[in-house]
């Protein structure tokens, strides 16, 4: 899901020195690919984003995006999808209840955009447990025979109302990156620019960005990537400027907002026009 612009950079800096990573989770053993290391999304190819449910891939998608539940799409780089920092909506029941954020008063902090309830990581052990539960998601990646992993709402701490900082989203995604990769799973930055320039520190290998174009920040992202950048764009005009960014393009897809399969009602599917 799209993140709102965040707080100036040296705030979020400040922060992250004052926070360490702690150990690492408790997780599966690891897949036998995890010792050749991650394979890397190939730069400069198509991709289709398709987390509302799977559909055959369009011509030209060689990269495909799909839930951790879904099956990888036989023939190309698949990129699993895994809520990491949110409780899906009505899966709040999947998470030990002191690992689900509450406020001063006990009242649950709500993402409102998605109906998520955030995630507790303040305490180095917080985020072990909660890296552990997400872990077995990520896992589960592997075995099915995915890529890569996709761990979405980096930046849900902007969601919290200064519960969490930073530095908690840079320590937990840490975590996972150690057991992605212990899978052999490549591992994604989502969103969150702010973040880019530590994203060596934490382990990560590309990003899946929603929106890039829309809010002028795909810059940011491959220079910090190395150009290896996927790109989704739910409107007419972020798609025509994420295309007109040099290196970018056609790793760029415009989707609808719910992201429903292709023949149902409200999908849109929309790439670079051919240069």
């Amino acid at each position: 899901m799209f993140s709102p612009r965040l707080p100036g950079l040296l705030l979020v800096l400040f922060l992250l020195a004052a926070c360490g990573t702690g150990p690492a989770p408790t997780a599966p053993t690891a897949s036998p690919s995890a010792s050749r290391g991650p394979l890397l999304p190939p730069r400069h190819q198509g991709v289709d984003y398709q987390l509302g449910g799977a559909y055959p891939p369009p011509a030209g998608a060689g990269i495909v995006v799909r839930d951790h539940t879904a099956k990888p799409a036989a023939g190309h780089y698949n990129v699993c999808y895994v809520n990491a920092f949110q409780a899906q909506p009505g899966r709040t029941a999947d998470w030990p209840a002191d690992l689900l954020l509450r406020d001063a008063r006990g009242k649950a902090v709500i993402d409102h955009d998605w109906d998520e309830q955030l995630i507790d990581l303040r305490t180095p052990d917080r985020r072990k447990r909660a890296a552990a539960h997400v872990g077995r998601l990520i896992a589960d990646c592997a075995r099915r025979g995915f890529q890569a992993v996709e761990p979405d709402n980096y930046d849900s701490y902007a969601r919290s109302g200064g519960l969490l900082t930073p530095g908690d989203a840079v320590a937990h995604l840490t975590l996972l990156a150690r057991t992605a990769h212990r899978h052999g799973l490549a591992v994604a930055q989502k969103n969150t620019a702010e973040l880019a320039s530590v994203r060596t520190r934490v382990g990560l290998d590309f990003a899946v960005t929603e929106e890039c174009g829309a809010y002028e920040e795909c810059d940011t992202y491959l220079r910090a990537f190395d150009g290896h950048v996927v790109d989704i764009e739910y409107t007419r005009e972020g798609l025509r400027r994420a295309c007109a960014v040099p290196g970018l393009r056609p790793a760029v897809v415009r989707r609808d907002l719910d992201l429903v399969p292709r023949g149902d009602k409200g999908y849109v599917r929309a790439v670079c026009p051919a240069s």
